[in-house]
């Protein structure tokens, strides 16, 4: 075993990242559920902090990363430990402020127990793009415009703590990316008739939120992702560089190569 702890939430990137360190500590949390690989495995709970600490240190973990998506789970506080009964008040407080706080909250409290907060990004080569052109035909001036209004949306609505997508269409705002997901986004922009695109088909832009600490809940796009804006009827996907992680990394650039969407890195 090495000293690097997976903590696993949904999808694809905790198994992608135990695939690439198979003597990583893969820790499963109740309630979540998740196919675990052939790694060591352990469960936790979100309600027990203190004896995942101790759980962790016993094994010899040094570094965390967190990975995969994560909805904010129902606790009982009836089942805290005396951990979780301190910690639960600065999480309280911190969620007020949106899931980047809190999520900034949960670092600091494992970082004060004194492990290292990795970013999968960090430890999977490939899981982000140089700025470039990734796969599908050269987006024109019009989805180039569309691109950069839809960052200017987001970066708008950073201090509100919205989301990291939002489609535009012909200087549109079609949808904005909350809770409900990306995929939401797009099966809803899907909806949308085309007299409303002022006759451009549209881009999907995902980004981080600005100040957004990169090693918890970076963005994230797959092959999903590109069935998704095929069905919306978009022109392609632009991505921060370097900032957006691209799951199943093969599979997306073919899937977007069919489908003669454009998938295209570009610079902060």
């Amino acid at each position: 075993m090495t000293d690097l702890a997976i903590l696993a939430g949904q999808g694809a990137l905790p198994r992608m990242i135990a695939a690439q360190h198979p003597g990583a500590l893969f820790v499963t949390f109740a309630g979540v559920p998740v196919a675990a690989p052939a790694n060591p495995t352990l469960q936790a709970s979100f309600e027990r902090f203190g004896q995942l600490f101790a759980d962790l240190k016993s094994r010899g973990i040094a570094r965390v990363v967190f990975a995969g998506g994560l909805s904010r789970p129902a606790l009982d506080p009836a089942r805290f430990d005396a951990k979780m009964q301190a910690l639960f008040p600065g999480f309280m407080t911190a969620m007020a402020g949106g899931d980047d706080g809190l999520l900034r909250a949960v670092i600091a409290a494992f970082e004060a127990e004194g492990f290292a907060v990795a970013g999968a990004h960090d430890l999977v080569p490939d899981l982000t793009a140089p700025p470039g052109l990734l796969a599908g035909p050269a987006p024109g001036a019009q989805d180039l415009a569309d691109a950069a209004r839809a960052r200017a949306i987001l970066t708008a609505l950073g201090p509100h703590d919205v989301g990291q997508g939002a489609v535009v269409a012909g200087g549109q705002c079609l949808g904005i990316e909350t809770a409900q997901g990306t995929d939401a986004m797009l099966a809803f922009v899907a909806q949308h008739p085309d007299t409303q695109r002022h006759g451009a088909r549209g881009v999907l832009l995902k980004a981080p939120k600005p100040g957004q600490d990169l090693r918890i809940d970076m963005p994230a796009i797959g092959p999903d992702t590109v069935t998704g804006a095929r069905a919306a009827g978009l022109a392609g996907i632009a991505i921060e560089a370097g900032h957006v992680l691209l799951l199943d990394r093969p599979s997306l650039l073919d899937t977007a190569e069919e489908a003669g969407l454009f998938v295209l890195a570009q610079n902060p």
